[in-house]
């Protein structure tokens, strides 16, 4: 059997918190902000949690994060 080894592109991307939620950056924040609203780039700051739905995926990217 070979090694299970951590995506680390997903390591790079992703923290897993202490209650087991995974947290991940805003998409839509890197460029082309001119044309983007105030409004619409001020809901972009923060980190959000990854949906359940695709908790299912982060287990396979992450196998050693205990998800």
């Amino acid at each position: 059997m070979p090694k299970m080894k951590t995506k680390k592109s997903a390591a790079k991307r992703f923290r897993v918190r202490p209650g087991g939620t995974v947290k991940r950056g805003q998409a839509f924040k890197r460029h082309i902000l001119t044309k983007k609203s105030t409004k619409t780039k001020r809901h972009l700051r923060g980190a959000v949690t990854v949906d359940k739905t695709n908790m299912g995926h982060m287990a396979q990217m992450l196998p050693f994060a205990g998800l």
